[in-house]
Formats: structure tokens, sequence, C-alpha cells
């Protein structure tokens, strides 16, 4: 990770969970981490954290609507502006409603597509474009996927979030011949864990009857910072090497 050192990353959905520990695991590795959230008191208070823990990055908290694409490009000219460029960005935002295939409401879907597709497409687009203007041809863009990107959930209230991780599937999937076209170094990697103990569950089930405890089936299940782990791996890899796709289980997750 020596070679991340001061530079520039940008972590979507930083507000909390995956991408609370994803960022905090960058700060500790010496980056500058621009953390983006619409709730952006608890990035700020994260960053009161890292400079406290006396990590040698920095986590610069930032205020932003991943449904607005006026928002992430406004975003994405401050950190030109402040910091040059994006170096790595960290696709993770993504939320699901209990909204299944035969009775679900179309606002629900629509909002699934455009944070946990329309918005990382973009975000993936303009990292790129920040990549390429810079001559920065050894970035890494890794995207936050889901076990349920590979294989749908028994559940009907995870069918059409399931269908939006397909997409994620795929999008990293295009990336990485997209990339190929363009001779570039830059690395594209799909993170596709399995349950995962963050908020995602409880604002999912928070109008159903169903608790946590029964999505999680009473397994030991995985924290934030195995994914983030997860992600260090993949940035840590040689230049010759890319680490396209990490799936991670907890060891009682059978599907």
């Amino acid at each position: 990770m020596e070679r991340w050192s001061g530079r520039v990353a940008l972590v979507t959905g930083a507000s909390a969970g995956i991408g609370a520990a994803v960022a905090r695991a960058l700060v500790q590795h010496g980056m500058k981490v621009v953390g983006c959230a619409r709730r952006v008191d608890k990035i700020e208070k994260l960053a009161a954290e890292c400079e406290s823990a006396g990590y040698s990055g920095t986590l610069i908290p930032y205020k932003c609507d991943l449904t607005s694409e006026e928002e992430i490009l406004s975003m994405f000219s401050a950190i030109k502006t402040l910091h040059q460029g994006v170096d790595v960005c960290i696709n993770n935002a993504g939320l699901a409603h209990p909204e299944p295939l035969l009775s679900g409401r179309t606002e629900f879907w629509r909002n699934m597509i455009d944070v946990n597709v329309i918005a990382m497409a973009i975000c993936t687009r303009e990292a790129y474009q920040s990549m390429k203007e810079r001559n920065i041809d050894d970035g890494h863009i890794i995207n936050i996927n889901s076990i349920s990107g590979h294989i749908s959930h028994p559940s009907n209230l995870l069918h059409f979030y399931s269908l939006t991780k397909y997409a994620v599937t795929a999008l990293t999937d295009g990336l990485r011949y997209e990339l190929g076209d363009q001779s570039s170094n830059i690395r594209a990697t799909s993170v596709s864990p399995g349950m995962v103990e963050t908020e995602f569950a409880h604002r999912l089930l928070e109008n159903t009857s169903i608790s946590p405890f029964q999505l999680y089936g009473g397994m030991k299940v995985l924290t934030g910072e195995d994914i983030s782990s997860a992600v260090i791996f993949a940035l840590s890899a040689p230049p010759h090497m890319k680490v396209g796709e990490i799936i991670i289980r907890p060891v009682k997750q059978s599907w």
C-alpha cells in the first residue's frame, strides 16, 4: 500500500457500514480520502476519530446526493480543484427497498437503479476521465457489489435489489473490456460480500415484520472491516496483477 500514500481516493456511501470501514482503512494507509454521503455529519465524526487516532492520511467529508448527476459532477469538480483529481474510486454506495417484482412500487425500483447502477456508472466515468486527463495509468476502480449480483436470494424482498447488483457485475466486466480497449493499466475490481452486519439490513426491514436476525439465519455474519480488508488486498496487488472479482461469504452462508 506504500505507493498509495498521499494519493486521493473517493469513497461513496462513507457515512456508515462498509463505506466507513473502507474510508478508515484507506486513511490508516496514508491516503487522502474524500468520503461522500448525504449524512455528512457521520463522516465528519469519523474524520475526527481518524485524526485523533493519529492516522497518516486524512478524511475529507463531502455532502453529495448520488441520485443527482449535477451533485456528482460538482463533487468531482471540487476534488479536481482542491486535490487535482481521483486516483482510486471506491463505488460503495448502495441501497435496497423491500419491493418484490410482482408487487413492488416503481418509485422505489427507480431509486435502487439510480443509486446502485446509474450513480456508480457516473462515478466510474468521471473517475476514469479524472485519471486520463492527468495521465494516471495505475489508478483503481473498485465496485462494492454483492453475492446477490451472482445468485438471487430466495426472499422476494431482495429480487429487484439483486437485479441491480447483477447490473454491477455486468458494469464491472464491461469496464474491464473498455479499459483494455484503451490499453490502460487502470484496474477494475468487483468485491461481492455475502451477509454483512451493517445498517443495510435494518433499513431494508424496518417497515416489515422480519428482523435482521431472521435474515441472517442466526449465523455469524461478516463485518465492514472484513470487506475493507478485501479492498486493501486488491489495492495492494502488484502492478502486473489484476484482482478482478472477490466473493466473500460467512462460513455458514449456504447461498
